[in-house]
């Protein structure tokens, strides 16, 4: 992976551009000064959710949306 050093005032003004450079693969240093403050690397394995993979997984119950009872808001069974 390459590593590129930009100062964070440079960022600011050349975000788009460097953003592509991570996406390309670019390791991103932000330094102010000669002091190193941050690195931006691209997101390793990054892929979209797929809906459905898991059916029956998760269920809601039948009174997911009914009120709650007092007892819930006043802390008093």
């Amino acid at each position: 992976m390459q590593t590129k050093t930009v100062d964070v005032h440079e960022a600011q003004t050349h975000l788009v551009e460097l953003l592509s450079l991570v996406a390309a693969g670019t390791e991103i240093i932000l330094t102010e000064g000669s002091t190193p403050l941050a690195r931006i690397v691209p997101i390793a394995g990054a892929t979209p959710r797929v809906a459905g993979l898991h059916p029956g997984a998760i269920w809601t119950s039948e009174d997911f949306d009914d009120p709650l009872p007092e007892e819930f808001w006043t802390g008093m069974p």
